[in-house]
Formats: structure tokens, sequence, C-alpha cells
């Protein structure tokens, strides 16, 4: 699950915002370093990401790609289930379009986010100024995001290709994100965090 899902499914939870969005620039044991609330977030988004890579769904997906490019298909699969969460929207939302989303998640995170690191504030600015949330229903915006991560990261070169294989299985990783995001949707409102 990418930037979408993860506030969304913290939403849910009734989770902090902030603590499922910082938690890809936080290593180790974050009750070390922030409040419990923070650090309960930081650890929703990590179980979230745990069972999301033990689904069966997300291994029949990445079987999807091509041989030589199974390596970076799960960071590719992680937009991918943004972009069907986003054109989906209507069905998981809680509120009328993603746009109404990203602006109320931006009030609960914006006031606080200078007491974070860095590079979390500038990807989360970038994410706002971009339009990121509304825009990942764009299929075209998929692979603009996916070059761009290969391009600042040149181990991930793949990723840029990686567009080719989604669009040929368009239909089936649509398919499979209909059965995978319910299962993860109710597992957080079960309490896996």
């Amino acid at each position: 699950m990418n930037i979408l899902a993860h506030l969304h499914l913290a939403t849910l939870a009734s989770s902090s915002l902030i603590g499922n969005t910082v938690a890809d620039f936080v290593k180790g044991d974050p009750y070390l370093t922030y409040d419990c609330d923070i650090a309960d977030g930081i650890m929703l988004h990590r179980k979230i990401d745990s069972l999301t890579d033990s689904l069966f769904e997300v291994k029949q997906a990445k079987l999807l790609f091509r041989k030589s490019h199974q390596r970076v298909a799960p960071i590719a699969l992680d937009i991918v289930w943004d972009h069907f969460l986003s054109k989906h929207w209507v069905n998981y939302g809680l509120l009328p379009s993603v746009a109404q989303f990203n602006q109320v998640t931006k009030v609960h995170i914006q006031p606080y986010i200078s007491a974070y690191p860095a590079d979390y504030q500038n990807f989360m600015n970038a994410m706002w100024q971009g339009s990121w949330l509304e825009n990942y229903a764009s299929i075209d915006f998929v692979g603009d995001v996916l070059g761009g991560m290969a391009n600042r990261r040149p181990k991930l070169y793949l990723l840029r290709e990686t567009i080719v294989d989604i669009k040929q299985y368009y239909a089936q990783l649509e398919s499979l994100f209909f059965v995978l995001y319910p299962k993860i949707c109710l597992a957080v409102k079960d309490g896996i965090g």
C-alpha cells in the first residue's frame, strides 16, 4: 500500500495520520523517539505492509510482471493499489471525494509536520502541491510516478518499465484489488494494530 491507502486505513483504524505516513522515514523502534500515538501509527503502517505482502492476491499480482521485473513489482504494486483506491474512491472513501479527503488529512498533518524528518516534510508537501492522491486515479500519472522513482533511485531503473506490465494486465490487477483491499480494511477495523 502507498500513501493514499495508508491515510485511508489509518482513518478507518482511528490511528495517527502522521504516524502512518512518517513510517517509511523512520527506522528501528519508534517508541524510543516518538509519542505513543505516533509510534502506534508507525507500527500499524508496518503491520499493514506485512499483511499486504502476505496476501495471496498480492503474490498473484507479482506474477503478472515479467520475470525480469518481479524484483521491483512490489514497489510498483504499492502505487497500483493507490491508483485503484483513488479511481474507485466512491466504493471505499470516507468522504465524497479524494480531494476532500486530502484536504482533511492535510489539516490534521501540516500544522505538526515540522517536528518530523525533513525528507518526510518534503514528501508530504510535494504530495499536496502535486495533488498526488487525486491524480493517482490516472494511469498516466502512475507511469509518471514510477518513472520518477526510477530516476531518483537508479537501482530501481526497472520501475519505469513496469507500467507496460500494469497496462497489459490492468483488468486482472483491478480484480485482485477488489478482493484484497476489502480484506485489508476488515483486518484494520478488526484491530491488527
